[in-house]
């Protein structure tokens, strides 16, 4: 079926040295071929061996493959045969339409192909059965590695093959993708503009045709100049339409590439024509303009070739715009740089990128649905400062963008349904709570959440602060994101969810025995039975006291403390250093004890006993701990259980642990609150106190 849109980054490629090595060996392309011709072997890569594991995970091939290497298949094979054109790419026996367009489409832009096919690779001097490709990977350039040895069978390249048997870099790049995303399995059924972003770090925007603006034909053509790339596809509406042939040649849920626009002189007027290719390298339109039509024959034989008209079954065909509109629904843009649209005078786009994850239990809150999650998402403030030239808003394209998901596929991992929403920004720069999103609409959003790996939208909006929230659609769904943010003018963005700030109170004196209370005699006494003549009460004391205290509230859900957490009380608060409480210094914890335990009730919003690992951020925030994101995470999974709950036990450990934590640091920290400097002693105590 069809596939919507994506979107990546918008910078000049950088140079190939730039790219990151990602081979399990840590040595480079260069490393390993000179490795492999000083041993005089052929490179054989074990980070996607040539066996059943590198072609599929969930099913057992049909046929008998063989892997081989070019030149174990034809006498003289070549790398790039006479260039590298858009007929090097003909599918074989693997779903990857999507793909094929994309590396169809890369062909008509040199300076992009040469980034991601380093041309000074061959089978001649220098050969060692290896090859490297440069892709695009979540805002960064990574080198992929990869032996020569390819699925075959009966001395025929099963997937991927060029049109000419003895040329082989379309059949290498398809397997460098294949090793980048797991398997060749894993490029089943996809978007070409996936691949086109991972092809160029560029911009992807999707139209549908027959919702596309008055200036389409001006828009694709200027695209086309500018290098972008462009797919094309049919929506297949049901499985049974799938691979579908509509009565005039074209295939439902296929991925085309536009591969030309230009203009014709046809019986006295211009008419519009689109060129369109099937990566299969047959089955054409048979309407007006196709190879063979009668149209043909009233334009000049000049006109013809300026247009390389041919009439061939070579999958490539001109379509007169217009019919190219009706029968087509979707049109796919990965512009290399952003504004690629917009006008006609080039410009730098501002580019900012947040590297993020949407973790279960604490900050997987799902859309604004699901509002006693929601505002627990990751949240980035965007400053727009400056206005769009000759207006009053500003212009910023934000692209969301879900990590590993098609490696994850073996997994059983699907893409998730994502989105964003931007919401004006408060006075206050905090991070912002529940009860903001239950008062306040969105400036902006994603309209729909759909499962692609990125979404992009353009937005216009007042300079002013906002706070943009990516989030999936479902609360609870994990995954790792990449957000960039792009703007015509100079933009400001900050996470806010990275400050940590423990307002820990100072340390009650204790009261003279002589001005207490006649509650405190009480409470006295109650200790003194307790603790015995030495006036102190030790771990295993102060265990069976809490347990015995703690169970008669019927309004929270109690197990019994560990051994562990009494002794972490008894570090908190002993400040005579004995191991033991002495009688001020258990007051001192009784009352603390009562706050939190009133601190649990207030924040068990539900009244289930138990807190929530959403509630447990509302009430750490009230007892003066505020967390980064990643502090939370460890948090609850330490101290949550398999529901993302917490019983009064597990909230307590946490409190005493985070307040030994921070007092702790306090002692150490000197003149700059904000660091300290440990020895190894020092650094082992400090651990062992917490």
């Amino acid at each position: 079926m069809p596939y919507l849109y994506q979107a990546p980054g918008s910078r000049e490629p950088p140079a190939p040295k730039d790219a990151r090595i990602i081979h399990s060996s840590g040595q480079s392309f260069e490393q390993l071929r000179q490795e492999c011709l000083r041993k005089g072997t052929l490179f054989e890569d074990p980070d996607f061996p040539a066996n059943s594991s590198s072609l599929f995970y969930s099913e057992t091939p049909q046929i008998p493959f063989v892997w081989k290497r070019p030149g174990e298949i034809v006498k003289n094979p070549e790398f790039i045969l006479g260039g590298a054109t858009r007929t090097d790419i003909c599918q074989g026996d693997l779903g990857d339409c999507w793909l094929l367009a994309a590396i169809a489409s890369l062909t008509l832009n040199e300076k992009a192909l040469a980034r991601v096919v380093p041309q000074d690779q061959n089978f001649g001097s220098g050969y060692a059965g290896i090859f490297h490709f440069q892709l695009w990977q979540y805002n960064e350039w990574v080198d992929v590695v990869i032996d020569d040895r390819l699925p075959t069978f009966r001395d025929r390249l099963i997937f991927l093959h060029s049109a000419d048997n003895n040329e082989f870099w379309s059949a290498l790049l398809e397997k460098a993708y294949a090793k980048l995303n797991g398997s060749y399995e894993a490029l089943m059924g996809g978007s070409a503009m996936e691949a086109m972003e991972d092809f160029t770090g560029g911009v992807a925007e999707t139209f549908i045709t027959k919702e596309a603006p008055e200036n389409f034909y001006e828009i694709l053509e200027k695209a086309l100049k500018r290098g972008s790339l462009v797919g094309c596809s049919i929506e297949a509406r049901n499985t049974a339409e799938s691979e579908a042939r509509t009565p005039f040649g074209l295939i439902k849920g296929h991925a085309y590439t536009v591969t030309g626009i230009d203009q014709v002189n046809f019986r006295g007027q211009k008419t519009e024509l689109i060129r369109v290719r099937n990566p299969w390298g047959q089955v054409e339109w048979n309407g007006p303009w196709s190879d063979s039509s009668s149209e043909w024959r009233s334009v000049g034989l000049a006109e013809q070739k300026r247009l390389c008209h041919a009439a061939l079954d070579d999958g490539e065909f001109w379509m007169a715009f217009a019919d190219f509109k009706a029968h087509f629904d979707e049109v796919e843009i990965c512009n290399l740089t952003p504004d690629a649209l917009e006008k006609d005078a080039l410009h730098k786009w501002e580019v900012t990128v947040h590297q993020g994850s949407w973790v279960r239990g604490s900050t997987a809150g799902g859309c604004r649905n699901f509002l006693d999650t929601f505002w627990t998402n990751p949240q980035i403030k965007l400053s727009l400062t400056e206005k769009d030239e000759g207006q009053e808003e500003c212009t910023f394209l934000v692209a969301l963008m879900q990590k590993d998901r098609r490696k994850l596929k073996r997994f059983g991992a699907d893409k998730l349904s994502i989105g964003y929403a931007i919401y004006q920004c408060p006075s206050e720069i905090e991070h912002l709570s529940k009860d903001f999103f239950r008062h306040h609409a969105s400036q902006a959003k994603r309209k729909t959440f759909i499962n692609l790996r990125e979404v992009s939208d353009r937005f216009k909006l007042p300079p002013g602060e906002y706070i943009l929230i990516p989030s999936t659609f479902e609360p609870h769904q994990e995954a790792d994101f990449c957000l960039r943010i792009f703007s015509e003018k100079k933009a400001i963005t900050r996470d806010m969810n990275g400050n940590v700030d423990i307002a820990l109170p100072e340390p009650q004196q204790p009261t003279s025995p002589a001005r207490e209370t006649e509650e405190e005699q009480q409470f006295r006494a109650m200790f003194e039975k307790i603790a015995g003549e030495d006036m102190e009460v030790s771990a295993e004391e102060l265990k069976y006291v809490l347990d015995a205290v703690l169970q008669k509230k019927k309004d929270i859900q109690f197990k019994k403390l560990s051994l562990i957490s009494c002794k972490n009380i008894i570090s908190l608060m002993d400040t005579s250093g004995n191991g033991k409480l002495e009688f001020d210094e258990f007051k001192v914890f009784w009352d603390k004890l009562k706050k939190w335990i009133n601190l649990f009730r207030q924040f068990d919003t539900d009244k289930s006993g138990t807190m929530s690992s959403y509630e447990l951020r509302i009430a750490l925030k009230a007892a003066g701990f505020q967390l980064s994101n990643h502090l939370l995470q460890l948090i609850v999974l330490r101290c949550a259980d398999e529901e993302l709950q917490l019983g009064f036990d597990d909230f307590l450990n946490c409190l005493v642990r985070l307040e030994n934590a921070g007092r702790v640091f306090q002692a150490l920290s000197t003149k700059n609150k904000e660091f300290i400097h440990l020895n190894i002693n020092e650094f082992i105590n400090l651990t062992m106190n917490i």
